[in-house]
């Protein structure tokens, strides 16, 4: 197995913290494979907030933690809100005339990156779209005409390695046609 597919099985939505803080460098090599991702026409539509301290650090957990959903945050040491900046011109451009949302792809390769280099530093992650943006928003000063589509705990897991249970390969890929299936 190579180690791209470890890092595949490793990889999961990690809800177990422990107290232990996790390393600047560590939060920067995630911040960095951010940078590093793909976006249409290279547009880049994000900024982080990566929030570690303490009092600030609560109030976004009470914002995310509700109606019995991601209690798991108050455990996490980090917590980085994905903001989503404008598009560029192009990517702008191609996204009205191809009908495509490409800054919220473009949004999802960043976040799947970041998780992915928090696995293979042996950080756990899990992506959060349920909270209460308008109050994530008043209390990272985000300004009122950006959006936050997600945010993402980060820590060291205490949760144990999950079995992937995934649809079959028959299940979700054709070849050449959709109604041609590969089989199970």
């Amino acid at each position: 197995m190579s180690c791209f597919q470890e890092l595949l099985l490793k990889r999961q939505s990690d809800r177990k913290y422990s107290d232990r803080p996790v390393e600047k460098e560590k939060i920067e090599q995630c911040i960095e494979a951010v940078r590093l991702s793909p976006s249409a026409c290279n547009s880049q539509p994000w900024t982080l907030v990566v929030v570690d301290e303490r009092e600030t650090l609560l109030r976004i957990k009470q914002a995310t933690a509700s109606m019995g959903m991601n209690k798991f945050v108050f455990q996490a040491p980090v917590i980085v809100a994905v903001v989503l900046e404008k598009a560029n011109l192009t990517a702008s451009i191609g996204s009205v005339i191809k009908d495509k949302e490409y800054p919220l792809l473009d949004i999802g390769i960043a976040a799947n990156n970041f998780c992915m280099q928090a696995a293979d530093l042996g950080l756990g992650s899990c992506m959060i779209g349920w909270f209460n943006e308008k109050k994530v928003k008043e209390i990272l000063s985000i300004p009122d005409n950006r959006r936050v589509p997600l945010l993402i705990s980060l820590g060291y897991s205490e949760a144990t390695l999950r079995q992937k249970i995934r649809k079959s390969k028959g299940k979700m890929c054709r070849y050449n046609s959709y109604k041609q299936s590969i089989g199970s």
